[in-house]
């Protein structure tokens, strides 16, 4: 009989480890908590639902996240293959429809004979590696009575308590932790047409991914003044370190000076209002939520101002007046382990004092964002085939994006780590250095590209269908 795995959290992480493990013969059981437990942001039971938003970022090909989206087709990532399909119009990035795709994908494990979702809250994990579970009608705890034969932690950033602090004693390690954000969604028959027009930026993609809600100066400075004095959620003052800076709420962008959000999420370059036929003194872009343009999520306004001043604060947005909240934003505190210290470059955990091997992915592994997240769940579930065949794991080449993260995320060197993205400033520099940084990002993905294909080669792994791959 073939070995079983056990995997820790339907996310994105989990479902894409399920999947790949599954596709090499492995039988693994599944564990997520909801609809029996619930957490602040989720609405759904399904598998790797989203819930910040709704964009997988770029597809260019000379952009860090454009490069880790080819080096996930190379690699047979089955979530990508499901973005792709679900995808909505998003200019140059990849947005998709939330509920299309992760209905897709809970059908895919759901359907898979070797894979056995379970619902169940994870309380803990026993030296033996076997599961300490909390279920549906059944008031205590109980010990499964089997442990599998390898372990993927990948409860995501909003793991409960009772597991963080399993993994705090298995580990030795404290957990880090961040406040995360995610943004309002509006319906789009609540909008005003004769003020918000639909544009993308120096008309990248095709016209009409993006809606845009043009502020005049003074505007601008009313809407910046309420937003800061809005009321919050969460009563403190939030320090640098406590904010994971690719989702700082709005009104902590507003707080840096007056300038601070025309020059970011605001920003109006490459956009000209129809109405005047020059560029606005700034602009909330809305990206559509569904492939039929019923919501739309207002992009870079992730907040933590109470749902009342939401309403009041944004509907004084030129165009959004009468907005109708499908979802307001929210904010939650995410749980990450101090991956240079625990993880080795297979996303193992070193030292964990446990008789299986564990392995960490997605979110609370230290990494972020979406696609990142299914990177680390494929990362997790080649490192646990290696573990299981006898095989020595081969490390992903640090000239690649998905590379790169992991060289970064897994360095002991590292101080004062904070969960990344894939990013250029990561990369491992070029040998003969070029000045030029259009012709640098594209001598990074050059380069990436090659070493990918050659390691995809070497592993034996066969690459999304071709149509798939036509983009980059």
């Amino acid at each position: 009989m073939s070995a079983r795995v056990d995997i820790i959290g339907a996310g994105l992480a989990g479902s894409e480890a399920a999947l790949q493990l599954a596709h090499r013969g492995y039988r693994v059981r599944l564990f997520e908590m909801r609809p029996f437990v619930s957490t602040d942001v989720h609405v759904s039971d399904r598998c790797a639902e989203l819930v910040c938003s709704n964009s997988l970022k770029s597809l260019k090909s000379d952009s860090a996240a454009g490069m880790l989206k080819y080096e996930l087709t190379r690699l047979g990532s089955y979530l990508l293959c499901e973005a792709f399909d679900a995808a909505v119009p998003a200019g140059g990035a990849l947005a998709v429809d939330r509920e299309i795709f992760s209905e897709r994908i809970t059908a895919a494990i759901d359907d898979h004979p070797l894979i056995d979702r379970v619902v169940a809250e994870v309380c803990d994990i026993t030296p033996e590696g076997k599961l300490v579970l909390r279920e549906p009608d059944h008031e205590e705890a109980t010990v499964l009575s089997d442990a599998s034969d390898a372990l993927i932690v990948a409860s995501g950033p909003l793991t409960s308590d009772t597991l963080a602090q399993s993994l705090q004693r298995l580990t030795g390690h404290e957990q880090l932790s961040f406040y995360d954000a995610a943004a309002p969604i509006v319906y789009t028959d609540s909008l005003d047409f004769d003020c918000v027009f639909s544009q993308s930026r120096y008309e990248q993609g095709a016209e009409g991914d993006y809606l845009n809600a043009p502020l005049n100066q003074e505007e601008y400075e009313r809407f910046i003044d309420a937003l800061i004095n809005a009321e919050c959620v969460i009563k403190k003052d939030f320090e640098t370190k406590d904010l994971f800076q690719a989702c700082q709420p709005i009104e902590e962008i507003a707080r840096k000076g007056l300038d601070a959000p025309r020059f970011g999420p605001l920003k109006p370059v490459g956009l000209i209002d129809p109405r005047t036929y020059r560029r606005p003194w700034a602009v909330v872009q809305l990206r559509a939520e569904d492939a039929h343009k019923q919501s739309y999520n207002l992009v870079g306004f992730q907040t933590n101002l109470t749902f009342p001043e939401q309403r009041r604060v944004f509907r004084m947005i030129p165009g959004l007046e009468h907005a109708e909240f499908a979802r307001y934003g929210v904010m939650h505190r995410n749980t990450f382990l101090n991956a240079p210290v625990l993880l080795s470059a297979d996303l193992r955990l070193k030292d964990a004092s446990i008789a299986v091997p564990v392995f960490v992915a997605g979110q609370v592994s230290g990494t972020e964002g979406y696609t990142e997240a299914i990177a680390s769940g494929l990362v997790a579930s080649l490192g646990v085939d290696a573990a299981l065949s006898g095989k020595t794991f081969e490390p992903l080449p640090v000239e690649t994006a998905l590379g790169s993260l992991l060289a970064y995320a897994t360095n002991p060197q590292t101080t004062d780590y904070q969960p990344m993205h894939v990013n250029f400033g990561i990369a491992q520099p070029l040998e003969t250095p070029i000045r030029n940084k259009k012709q640098r990002y594209a001598a990074y993905a050059q380069r990436g590209k090659a070493a990918i294909d050659e390691y995809a080669e070497k592993q034996g792994i066969a690459p999304l269908s071709e149509g798939r791959t036509a983009w980059i």
